[in-house]
C-alpha cells in the first residue's frame, strides 16, 4: 500500500528538505570565505557569548517543553517549543552573520582537554546539521495536529536538540580563553 502525501505535505516537505540541505551548505561556504565583512561592528567575543546565551535558553525551554507535555499542558508545551524554535532561528541568523564578520578563532587547549573539546565540537556540528530537518518536521507535525507523527519524531528530536543546545554552551566555555 502506497502512502499519499496531503496537499500541505506536497508543499512543506520539499521546503523542509531544501532548507535542510541549503542551510548547512551556506554555513560551510561562509566559514570558508576568503574575506570577512564586518557587518555589525561587533567585537569577536560578542557573538560567541550571545550564541551561548541563546543555546542555554533553548536548552531550558526544551526541558520546560518536555515537562509541560509530560504533565498534559499542551498549550504551554506548544508555546515554549515555538519560542525555542524562534531562538534557534535567531541563533542561526546570528551565527551566519558572525561567520561573515569574523575570522575563525582556533582552540588553544592542549592534552586531554583538546580531545574532549574536539569530540564535543565535532558531535555538536554533525548533530547541528541533522537537527534541522528533525526540528522542522517535528514543528510541522505538531502545528498541523498530526500528533502521532509529531510524537514519533519528537522522541528523536528532543534529545538531539537538547544535546546540540548544551554542547553549544560547552563549546563556548572551552573557547572562552581564546576570544
Amino acid at each position: 500500500m502506497k502512502a499519499t502525501l496531503s496537499k500541505s505535505d506536497r508543499t512543506i516537505v520539499p521546503i523542509i528538505i531544501g532548507l535542510s540541505v541549503v542551510v548547512p551548505v551556506v554555513v560551510v561556504v561562509l566559514m570558508n570565505l576568503p574575506t570577512r565583512y564586518d557587518l555589525l561592528g561587533l567585537e569577536v567575543g560578542s557573538f560567541p557569548f550571545f550564541h551561548a546565551l541563546i543555546n542555554g535558553m533553548t536548552a531550558i525551554l526544551l526541558f520546560l517543553g518536555y515537562a509541560f507535555i509530560r504533565n498534559g499542558k499542551k498549550i504551554a508545551h506548544r508555546n515554549v517549543m515555538i519560542t525555542a524554535f524562534g531562538l534557534s532561528a535567531l541563533f542561526l541568523v546570528s551565527y551566519v552573520i558572525s561567520k561573515i564578520s569574523n575570522e575563525p578563532v582556533p582552540y588553544g587547549g592542549e592534552g586531554m582537554l583538546r580531545y574532549v573539546y574536539f569530540f564535543i565540537l565535532i558531535t555538536h556540528i554533525a548533530l547541528s546539521a541533522i537537527i534541522i530537518p528533525l526540528v522542522l518536521f517535528t514543528m510541522y507535525r505538531g502545528l498541523t495536529g498530526e500528533y502521532s507523527k509529531h510524537k514519533k519524531i519528537a522522541r528523536w528530536t528532543f534529545p538531539i536538540w537538547m544535546y546540540v543546545a548544551i554542547t553549544g554552551v560547552l563549546v563556548y566555555l572551552f573557547m572562552l580563553p581564546y576570544y
